[in-house]
């Protein structure tokens, strides 16, 4: 069990209650709401700290058994802190634009981790410096562009063990592609967005930075507890 604690008062203070307004809704969000309050939904904070142990229990379970979770947040205020949370994981991550195809067409996008790591070791090692100014100008605009998209994926040599999602409607994309490969979903799912293809509902405010934070940082946090156990277990069985 996940030693992480969750307390209503913290999901409270971060702004995790609100969801958006009554009339922007998804119907299926409906068990995890508890009012409207100045034309504005509430969520049951029982319900987001259940989803969100449930959610720990789960990346924690994943990640003991060697599993990658991508973290993914492509809206500006999700971008810094999944980014950080990833790192501090070491988990792989998107924070710019999640690429058509990186799930469901793995094989082609792993080609361009591949080339963004390839043009990264040989300008390390001054292998580039062969060729001209002006060469070594579009190398070093392919590899920016390359590490814009594909950086945060460097370390993964497979098709992920889950995904973790803030906003599964902006990252619709995300969502569908590991539903299509049944990859397993973690997400922080707003009361305007729709439940469905999401196995592990994290009911919750997914604009404010403050929610955003504090869920992400459990996730990170259940993560590295995973990889410990993990790696105590690989280390113990030499």
């Amino acid at each position: 069990m996940s030693k992480i604690k969750i307390e209503l008062k913290d999901l409270l203070d971060a702004g995790a209650h609100f969801g958006h307004q009554s009339h922007r809704w998804h119907p299926h969000m409906e068990p995890y709401l508890y009012d409207v309050r100045d034309g504005v939904h509430v969520f049951d904070l029982v319900k987001t700290k259940e989803g969100l142990e449930n959610a720990l229990e789960f990346v924690r379970k994943t990640a003991s058994l060697g599993g990658k979770i991508i973290f993914v947040g492509t809206k500006r205020q999700a971008q810094a802190i999944v980014k950080e949370e990833a790192l501090k994981a070491g988990m792989p991550y998107i924070t710019e634009r999640w690429m058509g195809g990186i799930i469901t067409n793995w094989d082609h996008i792993k080609l361009s981790i591949e080339k963004l790591k390839d043009l990264k070791e040989k300008k390390e090692a001054g292998e580039l410096k062969k060729y001209t100014k002006k060469e070594n100008i579009l190398i070093d605009r392919e590899i920016a562009r390359l590490e814009r998209f594909f950086g945060g994926l460097a370390d993964l040599k497979d098709l992920p063990a889950a995904i973790f999602v803030i906003d599964v409607k902006k990252e619709k994309a995300a969502v569908r592609e590991a539903a299509r490969k049944e990859i397993p979903v973690v997400a922080v799912v707003d009361s305007n967005s729709d439940p469905s293809l999401v196995d592990y509902v994290i009911p919750a405010n997914d604009d404010a930075v403050g929610s955003i934070k504090l869920i992400t940082e459990k996730i990170g946090l259940a993560a590295q507890e995973g990889k410990g156990a993990f790696k105590k277990r690989k280390v113990t069985k030499k």
